[in-house]
Parts: structure tokens; sequence; C-alpha cells
């Protein structure tokens, strides 16, 4: 068999998977799957850096915990998101890559900041003071990355390669997610106090790092 031809029989069977009866099952599933993986990769660069002294087995489990609860939104929201815009020509492409930046992108951060930060043992306060100061960075990029991509994803790419497509695109995204998350409990972290610009723009060298 063919190296083309096995990467369209999986494009095939995840297609099957994420669109069939267990598809909340799978899209819950693999939500947690792809954040362990996120994390796991920030984790090792952070441990071989010397900005953590040891891979945190409780911040993983975290990790895995939030994007399990995440499925079900992420699921729901663009199950939606194609019975309401079916078509795929430009105009609607345009509709759906706005509404998953202006609606699907902000309540989703407020899910996870608030949910990381709860699960770490912070109060509620706390936890919106978190998603306030990390938000705009994360969205800044979010804006940066994702149109092009979901562009693709919406005109491009077939049907029975889009979820496979997206969850590779999110593996990517997830890495970046846990450096946000963290980026402040780690080593040698030294807050700059120069406002959002410049906060954003020290945060993201030090990601690139």
């Amino acid at each position: 068999m063919s190296f083309i031809s096995k990467i369209s029989k999986l494009g095939q069977a995840t297609s099957v998977l994420f669109h069939g009866k267990h598809a909340l099952t799978a899209n819950t599933v693999s939500g947690g799957a792809l954040f362990l993986i996120g994390d796991f990769v920030e984790q090792r660069v952070e441990v071989s850096r010397g900005k953590l002294p040891e891979f945190d087995w409780m911040r993983f489990g975290r990790m895995g915990v939030i994007g399990v609860l995440l499925g079900p939104t992420h699921h729901y929201f663009y199950k939606y998101l194609d019975v309401l815009i079916p078509r795929r020509d430009g105009r609607s492409i345009f509709k759906k890559i706005m509404a998953d930046q202006l609606i699907a992108c902000p309540m989703f951060s407020v899910q996870f900041f608030m949910g990381m930060a709860y699960l770490e043992g912070k109060s509620l306060p706390e936890c919106w003071g978190e998603f306030k100061k990390k938000f705009p960075t994360v969205y800044a990029v979010d804006w940066t990355l994702w149109p092009p991509i979901q562009l693709i994803n919406f005109y491009y790419i077939p049907t029975g390669f889009r979820v496979l497509y997206v969850n590779t695109m999110t593996a990517f995204w997830n890495v970046f997610l846990s450096y946000m998350k963290h980026y402040d409990q780690l080593q040698g972290f030294v807050p700059t106090g120069e406002g959002f610009i410049a906060e954003s723009k020290n945060t993201l060298l030090r990601f690139l790092r």
C-alpha cells in the first residue's frame, strides 16, 4: 500500500470516527489527548532549558482534564456552525472564520484559563485576573494564526481530512497555550511591567527562544 493510500485511509477513518455516532466521545477524548500532547512537548522544552526542574505530572493531569472538559464545547460549536453555515463559498467561509474568532476563541479561552487556574486552587477573582492578563496575547496570536489555518481547512481540505488537519494544528497550538498558562511560574521569570504591548512581545520572545 502506497503512502498516499495509507494517508487517505487514515483520513477516511478519522472522518467516520469524528462525524459518526461516536463523534462526541471521539472529540472529547481527543481534546484531552491533544492538550496532554501540547503540555508534554512544552514541559520537555522547559526542562531542557532549565526553566522547570522536573516534569510536573500534576500540571500534566490538569491540562488533560481541561482538554476533556473543553471537548464537548468544541464538538457542539463546530457541529452547529456547519448546520448554520453549510455552504463553502467565500462569503460563508468568511462568516465561519469570523464566528471562530469572535465567539469560539474568547469562549474557549475563558474556559481554559479560568478552569486551569481553578484546578490550581485559585479563587475566582484570581482566576479572572489571570485570564485578563494572558488573554490579550493569546487573542493577538490567535488572529495571526487561525484565520489562515481555517481558510485552508474550510476551502481546500476535503471533508475526510478536516479532523486530521485541525487536530494536527491544534496539537501545535496547545504547546503555545501550555506555555501561556505557565510561563510566569517558570524559574527565572521576571515581569517587565512595561504595559501590554511590551509584555506581549517579551512573552512571545520567551516562547520562541
